[in-house]
């Protein structure tokens, strides 16, 4: 397999042999792309993770050709050629190609004629050497076949399902729907005038080439299908080329009689049963296709989103702004821990007394960021905080943070165990001040696909989406480090080892025992072994520990190593850490082993000049045009600063203040021709734009980035 997967993915075949190797040892992606670079040759973790996938997509495939040819061999049918040819492919479809004429199933139109003992017509017809098939067939006429014609009939029905079964058709046809197949979208009858179909109104006369039709146009065919307003099919423009394939096929015979009626059959074959199948099958490929894009463009949002930078362990006073019902606010300490909540009435007439009360809780609580979501009443909200500064009023920074899922996390079992005693709109405005505090931890208890940052995530394959969506949280966790004392289980959760039990155990552990001294602790953890403990304990932070690389990405297998650079430096491992001089003095040429490279070697030293590193960038405040709060406030060739808040194929959504993101159009984007939108913008970014239309009957603004 380790062949197959290299040459499938382009990849090194030593490098890929490690990595497969240290997947059947139970080493997780983070850990290998972390601590395991001598044996992978450096890969990175996305060429982990490919080999991953596609190891585990051969190994499902080894599986079913173990099906296939046991079932096969039930049937008494096996024989040696067929063997070595299912034993020969890894392609899924070559494969269900092959065992297509032996598959049960249920009674066809040439089962029918096989049972009434027209098999050797067939044949002779097939053969060619019949001038009077007519003739031939006058025998077979009696009490089951009632004419010379329907004996032909079911002749020909026979030779359509064989040629329909031919593998090799099967694989040609395949090839030449791949390059040629065209995807076509028509309205369907009586839903032209419907309003819930004019959002699909780009797609009602439509056609391209399915092979370049983009993911986000083909998911967004594909719901106007499900939801009855677009009917979709994949032919082929010139099909009597497909055709003509098969008969030069088949057709070899001098006897024009006989070539007559097999390339009726072929035409049969093509029409009734070839055809369809391989638009089912184009239509399946091409959502998978689809699926795959989406996920990717949705798992590289997730991970920007999950990276954005954290304010970090500050005291924060959160605000979920809301008209009718109030602001509800909440104040939290510098782990998140709730302090006391409110709530304020600013837009319903008190806005005096909701400056009292913010800036009572601001001094009381030596509040140091105020968080406000951006749903409803978010730009008033700001407006009002602003009102308090100009009135003289002293409020740290104020930040604008995404509420996106909060509403789900409130009402969620995560939240019930936090906040047993609070009701949902306190756990939200919690949530939303921890987002600024931390994103990656707050968010890593909402269901990834809840967040939204994708594009049709509940069109694609759900199954897909989970785990693409799951690694990504688990490698942008143990890309950060986790506080072991401070964590909560749930992010535990993601990190490389361990899951759901065994966060719970550590939790538990620490609330029995308090919190850890030391990453050798771990072991005395229930269920958590030598194993666990090696993929976990170098992503695992502990601050104030006795041993400063228990604060470090510095696995616990290389300390030894460490202990001897500081013991060669003359210094010891903290006096090492803290001395670039000491560093600079060490020859890390001395200490290469075959299981210890440079590449182990030179990430050690990074780890020890500063340990603990938060990859994560600054978090920066911002703010919105004050002149605009409606999309009836925008005019074209207006310029506006604004926020990215998601990233398609087709261009990115950016969020102006006016509760309705616009959209920059990837040929909007720059001056030059951009491919992949995240090659100009990412998640949360602050850009500016330009107002080129608005469009308040459809709620849509277009935008632009370009220099005029």
């Amino acid at each position: 397999m380790k062949e197959i997967i290299s040459g499938c993915l382009g990849l090194p075949l030593q490098g890929v042999s490690g990595v497969v190797e240290l997947l059947g040892e139970g080493a997780t992606v983070p850990f290998i792309a972390r601590y395991r670079k001598e044996r992978t040759g450096g890969m990175n973790e996305v060429d982990i993770a490919r080999i991953s996938q596609e190891l585990t997509r051969l190994q499902e495939l080894e599986k079913r050709k173990q099906t296939v040819l046991s079932t096969i061999d039930a049937q008494g049918k096996l024989t040696d050629a067929l063997r070595r040819q299912i034993e020969a492919t890894w392609d899924g479809n070559q494969l269900e190609d092959l065992y297509l004429p032996f598959k049960p199933r249920r009674r066809t139109r040439a089962q029918v004629a096989r049972e009434q003992g027209l098999e050797p017509l067939a044949t002779l017809i097939m053969m060619g050497r019949e001038r009077n098939p007519e003739a031939a067939a006058e025998q077979y006429v009696g009490e089951e076949v009632k004419s010379v014609a329907e004996a032909l009939q079911g002749a020909q029905d026979i030779l359509a399902e064989m040629v329909s079964e031919d593998a090799d058709v099967r694989e040609r046809l395949r090839r030449l729907f791949e390059r040629k197949a065209i995807l076509r979208s028509r309205i369907r009858r009586g839903m032209k005038e419907k309003d819930e179909a004019q959002k699909f109104s780009d797609y009602f006369e439509w056609e391209e080439q399915l092979r370049r039709c983009p993911s986000h146009r083909m998911l967004a065919m594909r719901r106007g299908e499900h939801e009855g307003v677009l009917g979709l099919s994949v032919v082929l423009e010139d099909e009597d080329e497909a055709v003509a394939g098969i008969v030069r096929r088949y057709v070899h015979t001098q006897q024009p009689a006989c070539a007559r009626l097999l390339e009726a059959a072929i035409a049969d074959a093509y029409k009734r049963l070839l055809a369809p199948q391989m638009e089912s099958e184009m239509m399946r490929l091409g959502k998978e296709k689809a699926d795959t894009e989406a996920v990717r463009v949705f798992a590289g949002n997730l991970s920007q989103l999950l990276m954005g930078a954290p304010l970090g362990e500050q005291r924060v006073l959160a605000i979920d702004p809301g008209f009718r019902t109030g602001c509800k606010v909440v104040c939290l300490g510098e782990h998140g821990d709730l302090l006391i909540h409110f709530v304020i009435k600013p837009h319903t007439g008190d806005e005096s007394g909701a400056a009292r009360q913010i800036a009572q809780a601001v001094r009381k609580y030596r509040i140091e960021a105020i968080a406000v979501g951006n749903g409803t009443a978010s730009r008033e909200t700001t407006a009002f905080l602003d009102r308090m500064q100009a009135a003289g009023n002293a409020l740290p920074p104020v930040f604008v943070v995404s509420e996106d899922g909060a509403s789900i996390y409130s009402a969620s079992e995560v939240a019930r165990e936090e906040f047993p005693s609070e009701d949902v709109t306190v756990r939200g405005a919690v949530s939303i001040g921890r987002r600024l505090m931390d994103p990656l931890s707050e968010l890593v208890k909402l269901p990834p696909e809840s967040i939204g940052v994708g594009q049709y995530q509940h069109d694609v394959d759900q199954g897909l989406l989970r785990r693409q969506l799951d690694q990504t949280v688990v490698s942008c966790v143990n890309r950060v480090g986790v506080d072991l004392n401070t964590a909560s289980r749930h992010l535990l959760t993601y990190v490389s080892g361990l899951g759901p039990a065994l966060a719970r155990n550590i939790v538990d552990y620490r609330t029995a025992n308090g919190a850890f001294s030391s990453r050798r602790q771990l072991l005395k953890v229930a269920r958590l072994g030598p194993t666990a403990y090696e993929q976990c304990a170098g992503f695992l932070r502990i601050r104030g520990a006795k041993n400063p690389l228990d604060n470090s990405a510095v696995h616990p297998e290389r300390y030894a190593l460490v202990e001897q650079m500081a013991k060669d430096a003359g210094c010891s491992v903290a006096q090492l850490m803290q001395s670039a001089e000491k560093r600079k003095s060490i020859r890390l040429e001395q200490y290469q082993t075959p299981e210890i490279g440079m590449p182990t070697l030179l990430d050690i030293m990074n780890e020890l000049e500063k340990p603990g590193r938060d990859p994560r960038e600054q978090l920066e405040a911002f703010r919105f045009d004050p002149t605009v709060h409606t999309p009836q406030d925008l005019r074209p060739g207006m310029l506006l600063p604004g926020i990215v808040t998601n990233i398609t194929q087709f261009g990115a959504f950016v969020d102006v203040g006016v509760h309705q993101d616009g959209l920059v159009h990837v040929s909007q984007l720059a001056n030059r021709f951009v491919k992949d939108p995240t090659q100009v913008v990412s998640l949360h970014q602050h850009v500016r734009v330009r107002v080129l239309e608005v469009d308040l009957r459809r709620n849509r603004i277009s935008l632009s980035m370009r220099e005029e």
